[in-house]
């Protein structure tokens, strides 16, 4: 017995010295590695707008815009800026970001310009353009419905030990390409990254964002506008017993009819915690200490602008007011940092998030998400998106003859329509040249001059495109991807994920057709492994070899599943520097899993009839319009006559141009509710509700098929 107590303690005292040795080895090897990156850190030797300027030298050599094919797809980037083109409904524009491959950082300005009839990149040069920047915001002009307009940003040296913030504001013409940057005297916004702008009628609106410096990251809530037409930046102060958003960045912010609204964001307000939590320890229970505790905001603003008199001078400001909403309903749970949103016909799309979960002191466990969703801005609710395959051809009205005659009745109402505009615009054209009328000929040849350049766009169409693979699933789960809404096509380009140590850039773009939803198409997608490990991270991965390997292997199994939604890693070797220095990454507040009682009430008030025509499912716009025409014109005029204009001034076309725009937003506004009935619908086996009415009027055929639908 006595023996083997005493070999037991002579292993165990081998075991101890073994374990002292490696570790007095670590604390060598980590001195050697912090005085290495203080020799190697560029904080102090690199000047920031030395390299600026070079970078306008360089630019200054291209002698005019020029537009040159590219054989593949943009470098990834993070924090970059996508937009569906104003001038354009066939491209996506793309500029800046940044990419850190876990050692270095690059920075870019190249505009990039999509060719989505094409599938073609365009890389465009200019004299005068933006320099490298992340982080930065821009938006379409309202009134300027052409304009593209680009503030602020972010630029720092390639290892990031210093950081620079622009106060520059630019003007893009997307149809030329052409940049300018706008002067302006008097106050302007100060230097930011992290804000958000959009656009009211003459004004572009910005605000909130963040300031980085070398002690503190200062998060804003300043409030900007500038006015297009008087060229001048209004600063807003409200009332100090007026409601306002806190400061914070990364939120959303969106047009609305009235001003803007703006939903949630990102920032870290100052909390105290027991100083005893904080040690390894355990000692030192008592005292407290101030940390910056990050918060992912929930909350809800509408910015109501009120435009100056017509006699007020030039420079006059306009009347703005911050009014705080109720909670969204049915908001995504848990809680998500790096959700995107994209604005689409009164509605927000938003794709993806990461929601961080503080399991212990030393440890954090992130979900990213992949789930896509519809916010109604008037209903102030959020409605799930999902893929859902194409109907298969007999299960729409029932199979046979009766479907059959019904879709060439469809197209051949479609049809006569369509010529009976014709004849309508002819006859117009005829009278403003002080005609007759026209005659059979003339209505000919403008239908196959029409039906013509259709065959012809048509054919262009299937030559250029190639098929892209189409999947049932959303892209991979990720956080801060950029969204463009074009032609009601989604675009969902890059975004970042993070698994162990690693940070991943993801290189890819999809397309979604947010009136189908049927299917996530893949525009490109590239696998990018040029990720370069630290110093630290090999030690945190020996330490954690020496310590559990067994566990370790474990976890890594666990951490390779990726769910349909979401998917669980651990931080990245960014996100845990940033926790030591006291910048802890955001810890979301649990979602109540019940809805509280305002938020029922407000449901139920969502519910309520409007009185407008409604969509039935499985009806596209066209048919909804053609159902409901003479509804809509006549509420068009009636709201027409309650604005003092005259409906006799304008012509049919107009008339009926303007209709169909009104039936177009209310088809998209009860879109969710109508996809939710028809996939209850094709569940219980039902298919396409057609009216008797609507069929009788139409002519079409009844017999055995009519009477199987009926059944």
């Amino acid at each position: 017995m006595a023996k083997d107590k005493k070999g037991k303690s002579e292993s165990k005292k081998a075991k101890l010295a073994e374990k002292k040795q490696k570790q007095e080895k670590k604390a060598e090897k980590k001195a050697k590695v912090k005085s290495a990156k203080i020799e190697g850190s560029d904080a102090e030797d690199v000047d920031l707008d030395a390299v600026l300027e070079e970078y306008k030298k360089q630019q200054e050599q291209f002698l005019k815009v020029t537009e040159n094919v590219v054989d593949e797809p943009p470098r990834a980037r993070a924090a970059s800026t996508l937009m569906a083109s104003p001038s354009n409904s066939n491209q996506l524009l793309l500029f800046g970001g940044e990419y850190f491959n876990g050692a270095l950082a690059t920075f870019f300005n190249d505009l990039m310009v999509y060719y989505i009839d094409r599938d073609e990149w365009r890389c465009v040069t200019s004299p005068n353009a933006p320099l490298p920047r992340s982080g930065h915001a821009w938006t379409r002009g309202g009134n300027d419905s052409t304009g593209v307009y680009l503030f602020g940003g972010e630029f720092s040296s390639p290892k990031q030990g210093t950081f620079y913030h622009y106060n520059d504001f630019w003007r893009l013409d997307p149809s030329t390409r052409e940049w300018t940057r706008i002067e302006t005297k008097g106050k302007t916004p100060p230097a930011r990254s992290g804000h958000r702008m959009t656009y009211y009628k003459n004004y572009i609106i910005l605000f909130g964002g963040f300031q980085d410096t070398a002690n503190q990251t200062k998060y804003l809530q300043d409030l900007w506008l500038y006015d297009t037409q008087n060229f001048v930046w209004h600063s807003i102060t409200p009332p100090a017993a007026q409601l306002k958003p806190d400061a914070r960045s990364s939120f959303t912010f969106l047009p609305h009819d009235q001003g803007a609204v703006l939903y949630g964001g990102y920032s870290r307000v100052k909390a105290t915690v027991a100083a005893g939590k904080q040690t390894k320890q355990g000692g030192g229970a008592g005292g407290s200490k101030n940390i910056l505790k990050p918060m992912v905001h929930q909350d809800c603003f509408f910015l109501r602008i009120t435009q100056p008199p017509a006699d007020a001078p030039p420079n006059t400001a306009p009347t703005v007011r911050w009014e705080k909403r109720k909670k969204p309903a049915n908001t995504p749970n848990p809680t998500r940092a790096g959700a995107t949103m994209a604005y689409h016909k009164g509605r927000g799309i938003m794709f993806g998030g990461v929601h961080d979960v503080e399991e212990s002191e030393e440890g954090m466990e992130s979900e990213f998400f992949n789930q896509l969703f519809a916010w109604n801005i008037e209903r102030n609710r959020f409605f799930p998106m999902a893929l859902k395959k194409a109907r298969a051809p007999g299960k729409k009205n029932g199979a046979g003859n009766g479907e059959g005659r019904e879709r060439v009745g469809r197209r051949d109402r479609a049809r006569q329509n369509e010529e009976e505009l014709l004849r309508q615009l002819a006859a117009l054209q005829a009278g403003a040249k002080g005609l007759d009328g026209p005659d059979e000929m003339e209505i000919d040849a403008l239908l196959k001059k029409q039906r013509g350049e259709e065959e012809e766009e048509e054919k262009d169409e299937k030559r250029k495109v190639r098929d892209m693979p189409v999947s049932m699933e959303m892209p991979h789960p990720r956080f801060n991807a950029q969204l463009a809404v074009q032609d009601d096509v989604l675009y969902i380009y890059g975004g970042t994920f993070e698994k162990g140590d690693r940070e991943f850039t993801l290189d890819d773009m999809y397309a979604i057709d947010l009136g189908k939803m049927d299917g996530c198409k893949e525009v490109f997608k590239r696998e990018g492994d040029d990720w370069i490990e630290s110093e630290d991270e090999d030690d945190d991965e020996e330490d954690d070899e020496d310590e559990d390997s067994d566990e370790e292997a474990d976890d890594e199994e666990d951490a390779v599943e990726v769910n349909d939604k979401k998917a669980k890693y651990t931080p990245s070797d960014r996100k845990k520097k940033k926790a030591k220095a006291g910048e802890e990454t955001p810890v979301a507040e649990t979602a109540p899993t019940a809805a509280a009682p305002e938020e029922e009430e407000e449901s139920e008030e969502t519910r309520v009839d409007d009185g407008l025509p409604h969509p039935r499912p499985f009806e596209s716009r066209r048919d909804f319009f053609q159902r409901t025409s003479a509804e809509w014109q006549e509420i068009l005029m009636t709201n027409l006559r309650w604005k003092g204009i005259q409906p006799e001034s304008l012509a049919v076309k107009e008339i009926k141009t303007k209709a169909f725009e009104l039936s177009e937003e209310k088809w998209w506004d009860c879109r969710e509710e109508i996809t939710a009935l028809e996939d209850e619908q094709e569940a219980a086996g039902i298919g396409e509700v057609v009216s008797l009415a609507d069929k009788a009027g139409a002519g079409g055929g009844g017999g055995s098929g009519g009477a199987g639908r009926r059944r």
